[in-house]
């Protein structure tokens, strides 16, 4: 080992032994040899030698504080993606526990490679499941991300920047404030920040110079009265102060929607005494010396974060008005608000499992609940951001228990949250004694009593109003459940039918045949494709007797009506000149069917009608139905779009949204956003807490419906959104 590689290795056993002389320097030292000569000959971004990335992710977690094996892990993190080196050849040299704890990180950096949303998720529920089963993946993947972040300038494509620093924003740092890291999460939120809003970083930290030249002393004033205070009324105290972070001052500026110059808490003042005791004394002389500014005191030492974060805070108002924020905590409130898991040693001390940690990991426990409940990873990520980014309120069961919930939260999220089951059967609640809607929102210190009944199942009304992703995704599975049971049986009877109406015969060796074609893995995923309209019943018997499929005029998919067929909906005519179809005989008049309202991209069937020309309909259009025993009047026919054209057709969507001040406005206003147009809008259905509308829109084709239909169900108040087929 070259001379200044000895010397750095010397460093790192050094910065460990400071913190544990327990340490096991000569493994360290072995997994930092080992490592040097697998990474040889290989660059990062900015030129400098791979290797030094793994050695200052192991800086970091010496600041951790975290165990040998962690910081052997650290140096080891990237040889099994980034070199020769197997997992069997680090399991031989270090161990199991290390190889398992590589093997964990090297999975969610392979998944990190891919840039797809859905590959995202995967890496999430991935990330979710290793720290579950130990909680140093995290650690090590925090440290990781964190010395990627720093060197982030390098990498020189700017998508990558932009994706990195978003996920950092959106799972990283609120992953690290959740295990308590403080630090770490400030600093990962900072460094995003920049790369995501280089303008607003700049503007901000140049405005926060400017306070600090004007008021230079601000700072070291009040930490020295702070100080004073402390001492005469014999506490002993170390006091700081110091700015908040760029990201937290622009936050603030959005939540609260003020300028910069409104803002007058942009510092905060930490005092660290040595009891309890001393705390709540601090606290009243702080108080009793300052005017308080009313809703910002907080107690979380008897009602800590889920975290295991302990701290009083307050904010209180300097003669001059200028706002402060001052934290009280003891010693070991600090170690835990500054090294967060790390500080407990739980894994170095053979205490408790993660998963099996009371107060620590209960927010993990939530996390492994929804991802049993969840149907996909996106849907995962979805709900566990749900629950990650929110405020909280504290409420109490009527034994006294603590339950922690998103602000926002019902009684519903409530149940959820004491256990699945209390969920599911609940129906009805009692806050602070009185019986009171399900859909109320709950406040801080409010005692909650569930009401049961056996049998009873979760009403998919509820996903409208809940708040927790484990709420919503127990809620969602219960309708999925439902909704293919429904599935199931409605493709059941349309394939017998259409079978019965062929005279073939359709049992379960006959689909079985076809499952392959349709790309189904079993006959029940068979009838839920075609019960959801997925696929047509008659593609199915055709796919089993070829020789039963129609002539070339024939529509290639006539799904069977559900019930008595329908009458064809009033048709739209297309001005000639605009006709963009092609199959159609020369000066033929041309409708659009008002039944399905076919869009550029839709399958399409024309219906020749005597006297009325031809009307277009989508080759799914249960209308169709009507036709099945004239087939000589069907036309096959396609789009004929003009690329450069810039053609508008009418789409019908169906919308339920909630019955509230501004519900409407949202809806347009997302609509006219996305270059929607609504020609029509008709109210069908009106109650105390929804209503449900038609409404015709302009739009260019299918992919642009999609979209308006996909932003509309990202809006909280509007319910549900689909494409209307009658």
């Amino acid at each position: 080992m070259p001379d200044g590689t000895a010397l750095l290795d010397r460093e790192l056993v050094e910065r460990v032994r400071a913190y544990d002389p327990r340490a096991d320097a000569d493994t360290i030292s072995r997994a930092y040899a080992f490592a040097a000569k697998a990474h040889v000959g290989q660059t990062r971004d900015n030129g400098e030698p791979y290797f030094t990335h793994p050695v200052e992710v192991a800086n970091i977690l010496t600041g951790f504080r975290v165990d040998s094996n962690s910081i052997v892990t650290a140096l080891l993190h990237d040889v099994v993606e980034d070199t020769p080196v197997t997992l069997a050849d680090v399991e031989k040299a270090f161990g199991r526990d290390v190889a398992r704890l590589v093997d964990g990180v090297t999975k969610l950096t392979r998944l990190e490679l891919q840039s797809d949303r859905s590959k995202q998720a995967e890496n999430f529920r991935k990330l979710v499941l290793a720290m579950s089963e130990d909680i140093r993946v995290l650690l090590v993947k925090l440290a990781d991300r964190l010395h990627n972040m720093r060197t982030l300038r390098f990498v020189r494509d700017e998508k990558r920047r932009r994706r990195i620093a978003a996920e950092t924003l959106e799972i990283y740092a609120p992953l690290a404030e959740r295990i308590g890291m403080d630090q770490v999460k400030t600093e990962l939120e900072n460094l995003a920040f920049r790369e995501l809003q280089p303008d607003a970083y700049a503007s901000i930290l140049a405005r926060v110079a400017f306070l600090r030249g004007e008021g230079a002393d601000v700072i070291d004033r009040v930490t020295e009265d702070l100080r004073r205070m402390m001492e005469e009324h014999g506490i002993r105290a170390e006091v700081t102060g110091r700015e908040k972070s760029p990201y937290s001052i622009w936050l603030k500026m959005h939540r609260r929607n003020v300028a910069f110059e409104q803002l007058s808490d942009i510092m905060a003042f930490r005092v660290v005494v040595e009891t309890v005791d001393d705390c709540y004394r601090a606290l009243g002389v702080v108080h009793s010396a300052f005017r308080v500014v009313p809703g910002r005191f907080k107690d979380y030492i008897s009602t800590p974060k889920p975290n295991g974060y302990r701290s009083l805070h307050t904010g209180v108002i300097l003669p001059g008005a200028q706002k402060i924020e001052i934290q009280i905590r003891t010693r070991e409130m600090h170690e835990v608000a500054e090294y967060g898991v790390a500080a407990h040693w739980s894994y170095k001390e053979a205490g408790p499992k993660p998963a099996e940690a009371p107060r620590q990991y209960r927010w993990l426990r939530s996390l492994l609940e929804i991802l049993e409940q969840a149907s996909g990873p996106e849907e995962f990520l979805e709900h566990t951001k749900l629950e990650m980014f929110r405020d909280q309120v504290f409420c109490f069961t009527p034994k006294g228990d603590l339950i922690t919930l998103p602000r926002g939260a019902t009684p519903v999220d409530f149940a959820y949250a004491v256990h699945s089951e209390v969920g599911d059967t609940c129906v009805g609640a009692k806050i602070n004694g009185r019986i009171m809607p399900l859909r109320t929102e709950l406040a801080n210190g409010d005692q909650v009593e569930i009401v049961t009944a056996r049998g009873h199942t979760p009403n998919p009304a509820w996903e409208r109003f809940v708040v927790t992703g484990k709420a919503r995704a127990r809620i969602r599975r219960f309708i999925h459940a439902q909704q293919r049971a429904q599935n199931i049986e409605l493709g059941r009877s349309m394939l017998v039918k259409a079978f019965r109406q062929e005279g073939v015969e359709g049992g379960e060796r006959v689909l079985e045949s076809v499952l392959k074609a349709f790309k189904q893995a079993s006959i029940e995923d068979l009838y839920v494709a075609v019960g959801s309209g997925t696929i047509g019943p008659r593609e199915v018997v055709f796919a089993a007797y070829p020789e039963l499929r129609p002539t070339a005029r024939a529509p290639s998919m006539l799904p069977m009506a559900r019930g008595k067929p329908k009458p064809p909906a009033p048709a739209r005519e297309a001005p000639a000149a605009q006709v963009p179809i092609s199959g159609l005989v020369a000066g033929m008049a041309v409708h659009f069917a008002g039944c399905c309202h076919p869009l550029p991209g839709d399958r399409i069937v024309g219906i020749i009608t005597t006297g009325k020309g031809v009307t277009i309909h989508t080759a799914d259009c249960q209308t169709l139905e009507s036709f099945a025993a004239t087939p000589e009047r069907f036309l096959d026919v396609s789009w004929d779009l003009d690329p450069t054209a810039q053609q508008k057709h009418v789409g019908r969507i169906t919308v339920l949204t909630a019955n509230q001040p501004g519900a409407l406005s949202t809806l347009t206003t997302i609509i006219a956003k996305r270059e929607g147009n609504i020609v029509n809008l008709k109210i069908v259905n009106r109650t105390p807490e929804f209503f449900e509308m038609l409404i015709d829109l302009e739009v260019r084709d299918l992919g642009h419906l999609g979209d308006i239909i996909a932003a509309l169900r990202a809006s909280p108040q509007i319910s549900t959104v689909e494409r209307a087929r009658a």
